[in-house]
């Protein structure tokens, strides 16, 4: 039997897909009144479970052999340091408790891109870039960061366990819609006008989901692995969307400047009105920070392999149009 945390997020529901591919056994932990529709139908046993309760993290890996612990809180509007310390901090202490209590074999702990101190504009970062989290950008990444650190911790101290650190994830099955998701729609329907300069670093959900995988099965204990794909340019991804759609790019690019001047007034807004951000200040240096990531650690010592982003992008699309989100 295999645990998955957060299985009903974006990667994590592809990984439980993945893993009864293979014909493993799945026990999906999910928060009470979480929206599972990104999991039901699946032959999965569900748990409900609370990462800040140890005690029924214990509950949640009796009988188990493998923990991928995927949960967590991702956050890029301002406010949320405590919550995010909470949740994927102690969460992941909580974790690792209940792994020795239940004698787990491999937990597989998905961190994040950010949670490495950033290098100047020009340096690749690997595996081998410090983990800092007084040095990284934004409360999030410094919740990653002092997680990745007690996964880090535990090994030392015997705990079997492996970290994967995706970059920016997109691709299909995208319920709950991810930022990126959230991009492909507005262009859809019409209502993405403007856009910023900038690159990030993109990875298809499967090759993602797949990497956790093959980081169970192949991974050193007490390795990181990352877990990235393609950088691309935000124009270049409009005009992947303009071939994938057959609908035009009229979107018309803001200055930095006049984006980072109105973006903390958006954030304060988005708050108010309890919607998700398309873009934060946060956001906005995310796309101007360093995205030159290397994979090669991961293609070497596990198989890892990612597909192009024009490919995820075209599927995600699809994927949109027929399950109904274009309407």
């Amino acid at each position: 039997m295999v645990v998955v945390t957060g299985a009903t997020g974006h990667i994590g529901n592809v990984l439980v897909r993945q893993l009864l591919n293979r014909g493993e056994k799945v026990r999906a932990l999910v928060p009470t009144g979480e929206d599972t529709s990104s999991i039901n139908g699946l032959q999965i046993e569900i748990v409900n479970g609370d990462l800040r309760d140890v005690d029924s993290l214990i509950r949640a890996f009796k009988d188990c052999k493998i923990v991928y612990h995927l949960g967590g809180l991702v956050s890029i509007l301002p406010g949320k340091s405590k919550l995010l310390n909470d949740i994927n901090v102690v969460g992941t202490q909580n974790v690792i408790k209940a792994c020795r209590s239940c004698n787990i074999e491999r937990l597989v702990y998905t961190s994040s891109i950010h949670a490495y101190e950033e290098p100047p504009i020009g340096i690749m970062i690997y595996e081998t870039t410090p983990i800092s989290p007084n040095k990284v950008l934004g409360e999030y990444a410094k919740s990653k960061a002092r997680a990745t650190l007690e996964v880090l911790k535990a090994v030392k101290e015997g705990l079997n366990a492996v970290v994967v650190c995706p970059s920016g994830v997109i691709g299909p099955f995208d319920y709950k819609i991810s930022d990126m998701g959230q991009l492909a729609l507005r262009y859809l329907k019409g209502t993405l006008k403007y856009f910023v300069d900038g690159a990030y670093n993109f990875v298809d959900v499967r090759d993602v989901a797949a990497g956790h995988i093959l980081a169970c099965e192949k991974g050193v204990s007490g390795e990181c692995y990352i877990l990235s794909g393609e950088r691309v340019e935000v124009k270049n991804i409009l005009s992947v969307m303009e071939e994938a759609t057959g609908i035009k790019n009229n979107c018309k690019k803001v200055p930095y400047m006049l984006a980072k001047l109105s973006a903390g007034a958006a954030s304060v807004y988005y708050i108010a009105a309890k919607k998700r951000p398309l873009f934060t200040v946060y956001s906005l240096k995310v796309l101007y920070s360093n995205s030159q990531v290397c994979c090669d650690k991961a293609r070497k010592e596990l198989g890892y392999k990612y597909r192009s982003v024009k490919e995820s992008i075209g599927d995600s699309i699809v994927w949109f149009k027929e399950n109904g989100y274009c309407m």
